[in-house]
C-alpha cells in the first residue's frame, strides 16, 4: 500500500530508546571521566577533549563543574554541548548532566558499567545531527549498563526537521540487562497543526531487542477545533532496525472520545497486526480492527490497511453489525431488516477526518455508494430539525424497494449531489 504520509503523529516507544541512548553516549563519556577525580577542576577540559576525539565529537562544559568523592563518587558538569566537527548543528546540549558511579567502576575503567544514578536536566536531542554523527561511526558491540538509582530526565527535547518533541519527562527507577524494565515517559508531540500531550507507563521484559514491550496510559491528538483524548495500551514484541521499529504482531487497545464543538462521540477501537514505524509512518498492513461505538459510531469490524503519519490512510473492508439509532431512520423495508452490512472505506487525508472519504455499503439488495466529509456529515446528522432532508454528500443509493409516506416505489435510484463535495471521478 503507498501511503505517502510523512511524519509522525504519536509518540513512540523509539523516542524512549533514543533518549536512553543518548544516556548511554553520556555515560561512556564520564566513565573515563569520572577515573580522574582526584585531578584539579582544570583537568575538565582536557579529559573532555580527550574523550571527544575519541568519539569524534567536540564535547565542551562551559559552566560550573561540581565533584564530589565521598561515598559514591559523583560528577556534575552544566552546559554541556556534544557536536560532530564541521556539523552545524550540536547532536545533544543539556543544562546539566549528573553521573554517580561506585568506585568499583572507576576502578575497572569502563570494563564494568554499573552506575549509582544519571540525571539530564534540559536535553535536547537533534536526530538529523545524530544521524549524521552515526553514519561516521564504526559498527560496534552495543553495552548496556546497570542503573542502580536508574535515570531521570526533565524539560527534554527532541527535534527534528518539521516536528519535535518537548516537556519530555523520564523516569527509569533501575536498569539491568538481564531483568524487566520499567518507565514513565512524558511529553508533547507537536506537527501544527497536530499537537500529542502524551502520559504513558513502559515496560519492557528485558532491555534487548526483541524483547516484549507493553506501553499503557493517556494521550489527546489536539487539532484545530477538534481533540482526541484516549487511554491506550499497545503491546508486542518489539525489534529495532537500522532506522525503522517493528512490532509483529501487535495488539493496540484504545478507548477515545472524539470531541468537536458540542459534538461528544466516544468509541472502543481494538486492532491487531504488523505494526512498523519507518520513515516518520506508523502503519499496520495487514491490520484487523473492531470497533464499538455508541450513539453515531457505528459497531463495526475489518480487515484491510492503517497508515499514521502527517495524514491519516484507511483502506478497509468489513462488517458494519446495525444501523445506529442516532443515524436517520430508514424508511420500510430498509428499516425492518436485520442484516449486517458489508462496507468499504477508502480515505487518504488531514487525521481529523476532513477531506473525502469514499464509502460503499451494502445491505441486502441495496447498494449505497457515496463520498463525503465526515465532519460535515456529523453535523447533519445532529442538526435540529428544520435543516435538508438529504444527507451532504455526493453518491448513490440503488434499491429494489422502498415505502415512503405511503408509496410503494420499485426500482429506486436516488442520486445525491452536494455541492460542498468534489465530484466523483469519471466511470467508463
Amino acid at each position: 500500500m503507498n501511503t505517502n504520509a510523512t511524519a509522525p503523529t504519536t509518540p513512540a516507544p523509539r523516542r524512549l530508546l533514543r533518549i536512553t541512548a543518548v544516556a548511554g553516549i553520556v555515560l561512556v563519556l564520564l566513565v573515563a571521566l569520572l577515573a580522574w577525580l582526584m585531578q584539579p577542576p582544570r583537568a575538565t577540559g582536557f579529559l573532555l577533549n580527550r574523550i571527544g576525539d575519541a568519539l569524534g565529537l567536540r564535547i565542551t562544559a562551559s559552566g560550573m563543574v561540581e565533584y564530589r568523592l565521598r561515598g559514591t563518587p559523583q560528577l556534575v558538569l552544566h552546559d554541556v554541548l556534544a557536536q560532530r566537527p564541521g556539523d552545524a548543528s550540536a547532536l545533544l546540549r543539556a543544562e546539566r548532566v549528573l553521573v554517580s558511579l561506585p568506585w568499583s567502576t572507576i576502578r575497572a575503567r569502563g570494563d564494568d558499567l554499573t552506575v549509582q544514578r544519571v540525571e539530564l536536566d534540559a536535553p535536547v536531542l537533534d536526530v538529523p545531527a545524530l544521524q549524521r554523527w552515526q553514519a561516521t561511526r564504526p559498527p560496534s558491540e552495543t553495552r548496556i549498563p546497570t542503573l542502580r538509582d536508574g535515570l531521570h530526565i526533565v524539560r527534554g527535547r527532541i527535534d527534528n526537521d518539521d516536528w519535535r518533541i518537548d516537556g519530555i519527562d523520564v523516569e527509569l527507577p533501575s536498569l539491568s540487562p538481564t531483568t524487566p524494565v520499567n518507565a514513565k515517559l512524558r511529553g508533547r508531540y507537536l506537527d501544527p497543526p497536530t499537537r500529542i500531550p502524551f502520559d504513558l507507563d513502559i515496560a519492557l521484559t528485558k532491555p534487548e531487542n526483541d524483547a516484549g514491550i507493553a506501553a499503557i496510559g493517556g494521550m489527546t491528538i489536539e487539532g484545530d477545533g477538534w481533540t482526541l483524548p484516549a487511554q491506550v495500551r499497545l503491546s508486542g514484541p518489539l525489534h529495532l532496525g537500522d532506522d525503522q521499529v517493528r512490532m509483529s504482531p501487535a495488539k493496540i487497545g484504545m478507548s477515545a472520545r472524539y470531541v468537536s464543538g458540542t459534538s461528544q462521540m466516544p468509541f472502543v477501537l481494538g486492532a491487531y497486526g504488523p505494526l512498523l514505524f519507518d520513515e516518520g509512518v506508523w502503519s499496520l498492513d495487514p491490520a484487523s480492527l473492531v470497533l464499538r461505538g455508541e450513539g453515531s459510531i457505528p459497531d463495526a469490524s475489518a480487515r484491510g490497511a492503517i497508515a499514521l503519519g502527517r495524514r491519516l490512510v484507511l483502506r478497509l473492508n468489513g462488517i458494519i453489525a446495525a444501523w445506529p439509532q442516532a443515524w436517520p431512520v430508514l424508511p420500510p423495508p430498509l428499516s425492518s431488516s436485520k442484516s449486517s452490512m458489508p462496507f468499504a472505506l477508502d480515505y487518504a487525508g488531514r487525521v481529523d477526518f476532513s477531506d473525502i472519504a469514499a464509502l460503499q455499503v451494502r445491505r441486502d439488495q441495496t447498494l449505497f455508494d457515496a463520498r463525503f466529509q465526515l465532519p460535515v456529515v456529523l453535523d447533519w446528522i445532529n442538526a435540529d430539525a428544520g435543516g435538508s432532508p438529504l444527507p451532504p454528500l455526493q453518491g448513490r443509493l440503488r434499491t429494489p424497494r422502498v415505502e415512503i409516506a405511503g408509496a410503494r416505489l420499485e426500482g429506486v435510484e436516488v442520486e445525491f449531489d452536494d455541492p460542498g463535495t468534489a465530484p466523483s471521478p469519471a466511470t467508463p
